[in-house]
């Protein structure tokens, strides 16, 4: 129950970021999750699309440096604690966790997209404790 995710690597300029974001509308992509990590230099734009495949090839098409990573989309209760709980397990676990954001509310609760250092041991102990973990197909069509 692996999401992927795509990663464009920018550069720290102004305007680049709608560069991506247009070159994405024209390929008729929609974005369902992002997130922003920058440095002095760069900055790496992480998303989560309607069509991973069709995205990665119109922006390289286009000249920019794109990864796929394999993340995971968690259902986390929508109250104060929700998020804890979840981290506490993969606490419990020895699980790391690299990067966390937000997607968006399924229902009456949130959907974070979560990196570890060990997807498929995570997603073992996800499970065996009941969490729900979205498929991929269906995190892709919210």
């Amino acid at each position: 129950m692996k999401v992927t995710q795509i990663s464009i690597f920018l550069e720290n300029t102004g305007g680049r970021i709608a560069e991506a974001t247009s070159i994405l509308a024209e390929a008729d992509i929609n974005i369902r999750a992002m997130s922003l990590a920058d440095t002095t230099d760069f900055g790496v734009l992480r998303l989560i699309v309607s069509d991973v495949d069709k995205a990665e090839k119109a922006l390289k098409d286009q000249g920019f440096a794109v990864g796929k990573t394999n993340v995971v989309a968690v259902q986390v209760e929508d109250k104060p604690g929700g998020l804890n709980a979840i981290l506490q397990i993969l606490a419990a676990a020895d699980i790391n966790v690299e990067y966390i954001y937000a997607f968006l509310r399924d229902m009456d609760k949130a959907v974070m997209i979560f990196r570890f250092n060990n997807t498929d041991q995570a997603l073992k102990v996800l499970n065996d404790n009941k969490v729900k973990v979205y498929k991929g197909e269906d995190i892709y069509a919210m």
